[in-house]
């Protein structure tokens, strides 16, 4: 028995110690959006959220276990899986795809890391947003891979950490908690819904991880630690994660029209005077984290479609990567009020998810994988694109339903796009397979 046992505990901190790829996904949806959903819904609408955020996690997980799955078992990037087997426009729908959403974050959140740091030390945003850039630059276009992953990893933790220990000290109505269970969803909150679970189910976290994974040399060999690898990070640490901002916030916080410093304040039973730099330490040190791993997914993508390297061993991807980095500078210069700007990131990234969820189970089962993709893990699969583009469609009728104007006319075509790729995609797999039978 105690032979087993430690030979258990030290499988246990061997794939600790060995895991890294889904935590860096981990650490782009524990980010400042995704805190920023979470505390809009406890805000507004209290725990009747609570099945979003609970689903949230398991739909997380399952999304990178598709995308861990076709990454090892081809042992490529996924742009270069689309365009052997399905060609080239649809590989590079798939990178424009990615290329605007996490482009779009990147602003947002670039925003997000400079007001925050400006308000905690009183000098400028924009020279933050400068200063950022350059450590951006010189911290991933110099260190490469690891050093995003190592980051990860302890901010990650440290996160977690924080608002698990806060719910000691929150008083929770169990009752109402058990109610936010039963799938509901309140008028107004399509777009907080579909801001939850696109922290959880995002196209750059579904897209990255064949790349990370390759970054690290895993093949089909590593199935076993990938899958632990998905679970600690995803299901587990993000989890956790959500659940508690989300118990602290729908107990405490009762303003719809919140502000980060107003969330801060609101906060401050918990702990004392020191609410507001805590509070904005930790949306600060979220965003951080996700900036640093938001910042490799395009990159990878392109040179991969390009046909370079995904190392900063090639020049060119260092290149690429150092100007991506420098373009997330102008986020700065955004101004306003970040939490309604982070929302409103992870709902745009929701219409662009459904698209690579679709990309994933075609070649998950297609000839272009040797082991055919399981019954359960197609049917949860198609759930997870039949939430994902549920919620991706009310938010599109939310924008449309307050009137066009320029951001709502872009989102509603960007969705329309999408959507019509997805259909057309469905219909090639139907075809494929009528043939064959």
């Amino acid at each position: 028995m105690t032979i087993e046992y430690s030979r258990a505990a030290g499988t246990v901190r061997k794939y600790l110690g060995a895991m890294g790829p889904s935590w860096i996904a981990g650490a782009i949806a524990a980010g400042p959006a995704t805190m920023a959903s979470l505390i809009t819904a406890g805000a507004i609408f209290d725990y009747q959220l609570l099945w979003v955020v609970v689903l949230s996690a398991f739909a997380g997980a399952l999304a990178q276990y598709l995308a861990m799955r076709l990454g090892l078992l081809t042992e490529r990037g996924i742009v270069g899986v689309v365009e052997e087997h399905l060609g080239e426009t649809w590989a590079w729908i798939l990178v424009a795809d990615v290329v605007i959403a996490a482009g779009v974050a990147q602003l947002v959140i670039m925003n997000t890391v400079a007001s925050v740091s400006a308000t905690i030390t009183g000098i400028d945003a924009r020279l933050w947003g400068v200063a950022w850039g350059a450590i951006l630059v010189l911290g991933l276009a110099g260190r490469g891979y690891r050093f995003v992953e190592l980051f990860a990893k302890l901010l990650v933790t440290a996160v977690v950490l924080a608002f698990v220990a806060s719910l000691f000290v929150v008083s929770i109505d169990l009752g109402q908690a058990g109610q936010g269970l039963t799938p509901t969803l309140p008028g107004g909150g399509a777009l907080v819904a579909a801001g939850i679970l696109g922290g959880a189910v995002h196209i750059t976290l579904i897209t990255m991880h064949s790349y990370t994974m390759r970054a690290r040399g895993w093949t089909e060999r590593d199935y076993d630690l990938a899958t632990a690898d998905v679970l600690a990070s995803m299901l587990i640490a993000f989890g956790i994660y959500s659940v508690a901002i989300f118990l602290v916030s729908a107990s405490t916080l009762t303003d719809p029209d919140l502000t980060t410093v107003g969330a801060a304040q609101a906060l401050g039973p918990l702990v004392g005077p020191a609410a507001k730099w805590l509070f904005l330490l930790g949306l600060g040190g979220a965003a951080v984290s996700t900036l640093g791993g938001n910042t490799i997914v395009p990159p990878f993508l392109v040179a991969d479609k390009l046909g370079w390297g995904t190392t900063v061993e090639d020049t060119r991807y260092r290149m690429l990567l150092a100007a991506f980095a420098v373009l997330s500078v102008p986020g700065a210069f955004i101004g306003g009020e970040v939490i309604g700007q982070l929302v409103l990131v992870l709902a745009l990234g929701t219409v662009g998810t459904p698209f690579a969820i679709a990309i994933v189970l075609y070649l998950l089962n297609a000839e272009s994988v040797g082991a055919s993709n399981s019954t359960l893990a197609n049917l949860g699969g198609l759930a997870l694109l039949a939430v994902s583009g549920g919620l991706a469609a009310n938010f599109v009728r939310e924008q449309i339903a307050t009137g066009f104007d320029l951001l709502s006319g872009l989102v509603f075509a960007f969705a329309l796009v999408l959507a019509a790729a997805t259909l057309v995609l469905l219909g090639q797999y139907v075809r494929e397979e009528v043939t064959l039978a």
